[in-house]
């Protein structure tokens, strides 16, 4: 090692990363609430680090508002370099523990039940292969709920239903899936392949209860074309849907994917809806404050990779609309 003059650095108010790790959090959050649910903490803590660094920066870091708070000008002005420091700070830790080289850590995945079925499996398996330092946590709820786990930073990973052309911003449309009417074995709508969009009118259905993604798409197709849907029972839950339809002889909407085996097995039928077709779009969004990084890297890329190999099934088509 050269000997000569030790590279001179000061630090004072950056000596304590866990305050500005709170900062980073808050900032990217907009919540001290949302920031101590992701950083286990508690929110008087998190108001103490805030007011800490305040008093050292002898500035305000944060303008409070009616829904939280949001960065002032001197912490909008610092935030990029507060990030890239404490990015740099967990490099070091990844290369002292020896974690550099491969992913690990605990990713958590929020997602709807019927895209969990088909990709979970397969992805466990996929992990535990390639990346075995990487544990996984699965959330299952609705559509409301996985965009509440997505803003709270409660996921790593979210994957939803999105209709229309539009995604979100920091989204990735993963596939395209078409709408299919649902029918018990030996139905005679859905023996056909295809079916238009007016035979569903006054039909006995079993459909998810508003506010639902798929229910309000159903509901304004239906005005659109002037037809009648006419639920004889409303329940969420994906299981009841498919069984019910199997022993009541009731018709449901769902995408092929949500009841692949029971039609692979002859329990349900499944007429692709046309004339006009309704398409939603499977994507994926990473929480803005995610857990580690080349973990959850890692399990994003599994996710495409499965979407993609599923898709030359006909469970899907990859990627967005055309």
């Amino acid at each position: 090692m050269q000997s000569g003059k030790a590279t001179q650095i000061q630090l004072d108010i950056t000596s304590d990363l866990q305050k500005w790790r709170a900062f980073l959090a808050i900032a990217e959050l907009g919540s001290l609430t949302r920031a101590a649910l992701f950083l286990d903490s508690n929110q008087s803590l998190l108001s103490r680090h805030l007011n800490a660094l305040e008093r050292e920066c002898k500035a305000r870091l944060f303008n409070r508002t009616g829904r939280g708070v949001a960065l002032s000008d001197v912490g909008q002005r610092i935030f990029p370099l507060v990030k890239a420091l404490l990015s740099d700070a967990e490099q070091l830790e990844l290369e002292i523990h020896g974690d550099a080289r491969e992913p690990s850590g605990r990713v958590t995945i929020g997602s709807l039940p019927s895209i969990t079925n088909p990709i979970v499996g397969r992805l466990f398996k996929q992990l535990r292969e390639r990346h075995p330092g990487i544990q996984l946590k699965i959330l299952e709820g609705s559509s409301g709920q996985v965009e509440e786990w997505l803003a709270d930073a409660r996921v790593d990973i979210a994957i939803l239903y999105r209709y229309g052309n539009v995604l979100h911003e920091q989204e990735q449309a993963l596939a395209t899936v078409d709408s299919y009417l649902i029918g018990p074995a030996g139905d005679r709508l859905t023996k056909a392949p295809e079916i238009p969009f007016s035979s569903l009118h006054e039909l006995p259905f079993i459909l998810p209860s508003a506010p639902n993604g798929l229910r309000t798409a159903l509901d304004a197709m239906a005005r659109q074309e002037h037809i009648m849907l006419a639920p004889a029972l409303e329940a969420d839950s994906l299981p009841l849907m498919r069984s019910t339809v199997a022993e009541a002889k009731l018709y449901t909407v769902l995408p092929i994917h949500a009841v692949w085996t029971e039609v692979q097995e002859g329990r349900l039928q499944a007429a692709r809806i046309i004339s006009p077709p309704l398409q939603r779009i499977v994507s994926m969004a990473l929480a803005r404050t995610k857990g580690p990084g080349r973990a959850v890297s890692a399990v994003a890329s599994e996710i495409v990779s499965i979407v993609e190999d599923s898709a030359r099934t006909g469970m899907w088509h990859f990627g967005g609309p055309t």
